[in-house]
């Protein structure tokens, strides 16, 4: 028999939750009307085709939705200009942009208004950078690692500030902050820390069950940020580690016995395709019953529903 280990806390952060919810609500309240939603909700190919199916149509630009139909902006954010292109076409805005990351944007706000120029760490195709740097056009610069954060050019005298993407890997983050604390030794910094504590949790968690586990599996989508750094961080800790993002790849994938391996679902992974996996590798090639390693206590928030939305339930 081969042994199965799934870590806690794994799955659904606060943010998607919401988003999710809001999704689901929105569809269950207005079954005659079509729901728009600008890109993914969640980068997670199981949540967006389950939504497909119940109604929801994903676009890519706001010219792509009827003029007054209803809109949902994803848990990633927007940028300003986004936002005024949907009044400007009447549309019925719900905003689902997860609460941690609307405080990164208010954070850009403050700083830009207090004449800072901003760094932001973080992927500069990701939607939710995209919509923070969109904050204030001009005095956001987006930063990926340290070898750009070295080669940054900035006026001299110029007071500088910095923020974080939500779902970055630690390691990422603060081999960045090194760089920019050396360089920039007034570096102006949000009162906490950007990177949400459920990306935090997940990561502390994955390095110890890669501790434990000569091989990880982390369930999550390719475009799924969170989900790649917690690939990261179990190979950092020694451990085999891959994206699963479909049950047909475990089909495709060798097992010895006696081998331990652990599994860990990204933040935006429904615990629904867990329970898949877990049935498949079961059923199909000889796992015991899997173990459970409670890695990191956590305290999940609970966020309310946007405005929009409850007025519905």
């Amino acid at each position: 028999m081969k042994r199965l280990v799934i870590v806690y806390p794994h799955g659904f952060c606060s943010g998607v939750a919401r988003a999710v919810a809001t999704a689901e609500a929105l569809l269950k309240h207005f079954p005659g009307e079509t729901v728009y939603c600008l890109n993914e909700i969640v980068h997670n190919r199981q949540v967006v085709e389950r939504l497909i199916g119940m109604g929801m149509v994903f676009v890519r630009s706001v010219e792509e939705v009827p003029a007054g139909a209803r809109l949902l902006f994803s848990a990633h954010g927007v940028a300003p200009h986004v936002v005024r292109q949907a009044d400007a076409r009447g549309l019925r805005v719900i905003d689902a942009t997860c609460p941690f990351v609307t405080k990164v944007h208010a954070e850009v706000r403050r700083f830009a208004s207090e004449g800072s120029r901003v760094i932001c760490i973080g992927h500069r195709h990701h939607e939710e950078v995209i919509g923070v740097a969109g904050e204030a056009p001009g005095h956001v610069v987006v930063v990926e690692n340290a070898a750009e954060a070295e080669a940054l050019a900035l006026p001299q005298g110029v007071t500088v500030a910095v923020v974080t993407q939500t779902t970055l890997g630690q390691a990422q983050v603060d081999a960045v902050m090194e760089v920019l604390r050396r360089r920039f030794p007034e570096l102006r910094l949000p009162e906490s820390t950007d990177v949400c504590y459920a990306t935090r949790n997940r990561q502390q968690a994955v390095d110890r069950l890669a501790r434990v586990c000569s091989r990880v599996l982390v369930l999550g989508s390719a475009n799924s940020s969170n989900s790649m750094r917690l690939v990261e961080t179990a190979r950092a800790a020694g451990a085999a580690a891959e994206l699963v993002s479909d049950l047909t790849q475990l089909d495709g994938l060798r097992w010895h016995d006696g081998q331990a391996v652990g599994i860990t679902s990204g933040a935006s992974t429904p615990e629904s395709f867990l329970d898949d996996a877990v049935a498949v590798l079961c059923s199909r090639h000889n796992f015991s019953a899997p173990e459970r390693l409670e890695a990191v206590k956590e305290q999940a928030q609970v966020f309310r529903l946007p405005a929009g939305v409850l007025e519905t339930r």
